[in-house]
């Protein structure tokens, strides 16, 4: 085997395939942006065929700037953003309606209604989860329920639903293969993460039918090889994550008490709580962190709806950057004695909050205030939003009162930005040579299922420090602006 290894990394605003050799560092990559879909206010869309001809092309250019051929990649792994549902024809493989993302609140309704039925205890119980639109299990309902004829057509076995992951998957097989595992399976609500199995129960209450959903398998295992017609040459799939669970393996948070925080459109923070599946009482999610060889590691987790999505804003909605990399250097240009708040509630606020009707909110401008004050504001909620997921997480489980956090993603290459992070933590915020851990964890998973790649144990030696962010923040000040930022949460939360 070469050792070649090649990561299809399925994101919420682009595609990209990496390869990586056997030393697992990076050859070559393709990336490709795809539209973004908004029906409706609060509803978040992708056209399928985009995201699949997306995936097909950065494949290919991958393997020509690598200047390799299928034969020459020795397997593929998988990660995807989580929770984005889609249902297709098992005759044609073409979706009966757009997918609908992680983002999209149209289902904030049903789960209303669910709660007021007092089930939300048996949904957190069996899948650690909450009832939020966030989930991928309301969507698939409302799919059904919306889509003339859809259920008339999956009572007769004629539909097939996924996420993201099961779709590609479906797609790159020429539609033999049904597949997840159990990362991406435990973001969907219909999913005992104890038994590690499709819940009856959970499934009737929402009236998705179980012979829609896939089979679900390790995180490393067998699913399948990709159509010859497609790339040149069968290439074996042995590892699929969802992305946040990639970012985990990637950062080679093996142990207990080990932490990462990856800072895309959103950010999502897990914990690493081992075999012990603990059950959060500070509204975070109790999550699968990954699954192999049949054991079940957990996790925390706490889902920051947006994050790089912020300075998108200041980009595309304010104007007032040209390229996201111009935010920190603008918000070190901030007047230090003004309290500018942004609490960007876009599509409501996440963990641990859980407010699906909250919207973004500024607080505290003067006539002063301007592009600096906003970008400042902007890039600090990350960091308050981050540190009330680290507060929730240390009064849950103690094994995290001393975590040192790994980070990654593309907010972490703005050194004004984490070391805000590091301030307001007040913990250390360790950024590594590498920086595509998402893509390097599908790739370990792939690699190390074909035998081509170390062990946990060795890739985690591997794992390298690029710069260590220590807290430099006077506890006064610190403590100051956690209670202006707890402060411009509760206004936001009350009047929306």
């Amino acid at each position: 085997m070469s050792g070649y290894i090649l990561a299809i990394d399925q994101g919420t605003t682009s595609s990209r395939a990496i390869v990586f050799d056997g030393a697992m560092k990076i050859v070559a990559q393709g990336q490709q942006e795809f539209p973004q879909i908004y029906p409706a206010s609060g509803w978040v869309e992708h056209d399928p065929e985009d995201i699949w001809n997306s995936v097909v092309a950065t494949v290919k250019t991958a393997l020509r700037k690598a200047k390799l051929k299928a034969g020459d990649i020795t397997a593929i792994g998988i990660t995807n953003q989580r929770e984005t549902a889609i249902i297709w024809d098992r005759a044609t493989g073409k979706p009966i309606h757009n997918a609908i993302v992680w983002q999209d609140r149209r289902t904030a309704p049903l789960c209303q209604k669910l709660k007021k039925k007092g089930l939300e205890p048996k949904f957190s119980r069996r899948t650690g989860l909450l009832l939020d639109p966030y989930f991928a299990g309301t969507k698939f309902a409302w799919l059904l329920d919306h889509v003339k004829g859809a259920r008339k057509r999956a009572a007769k076995g004629e539909l097939a639903a996924g996420t993201i992951d099961t779709f590609l998957i479906w797609r790159l097989t020429g539609g033999r293969k049904h597949l997840t595992e159990a990362t991406n399976a435990s973001r969907t609500l219909l999913y005992d993460i104890g038994r590690n199995e499709w819940d009856e129960e959970l499934l009737k209450i929402l009236d998705v039918p179980l012979n829609i959903l896939p089979q679900v398998k390790d995180c490393a295992d067998d699913f399948g090889v990709t159509d010859r017609a497609l790339f040149g040459a069968e290439i074996p799939i042995l590892g699929v994550a969802g992305d946040q669970q990639a970012a985990t393996i990637g950062q080679a948070c093996f142990k207990p008490g080990m932490m990462k925080s990856t800072y895309g459109t959103g950010c999502f923070a897990l914990l690493n709580t081992g075999a012990e599946m603990v059950r959060s009482k500070n509204r975070l999610l109790t999550t699968i962190a990954y699954r192999l060889k049949g054991r079940t590691t957990y996790a925390l987790e706490g889902s920051i709806f947006v994050a790089g999505a912020a300075v998108q804003w200041l980009r595309d909605g304010m104007k007032m950057i040209g390229h996201a990399s111009e935010s920190g250097k603008l918000a070190a240009k901030a007047d230090p004695a003004q309290a500018v708040y942004l609490v960007p509630a876009f599509v409501g606020l996440g963990a641990p909050h859980w407010d699906a009707d909250a919207r973004g909110a500024v607080f505290g401008l003067t006539r002063n205030s301007g592009p600096a004050e906003l970008a400042r504001a902007a890039l600090e909620s990350v960091a308050f939003q981050t540190r009330d997921l680290l507060d929730a997480m240390r009064k849950d489980w103690k094994g995290s009162a001393r975590t040192v956090l790994r980070v990654d993603g593309g907010m972490v290459a703005s050194d004004w930005t984490m070391q805000r992070l590091a301030d307001i933590l007040d913990a250390p915020v360790d950024r590594p040579e590498i920086l595509e851990t998402t893509a390097l964890g599908a790739a370990w998973l792939a690699g190390s299922k074909a035998g081509a790649w170390p062990n946990a144990t060795d890739f985690a030696k591997s794992w390298a420090l690029e710069r260590r962010f220590q807290p430099a923040m006077d506890a006064k000040t610190r403590s100051a602006r956690i209670k202006g930022w707890k402060d411009a949460v509760r206004r936001t939360k009350s009047v929306c």
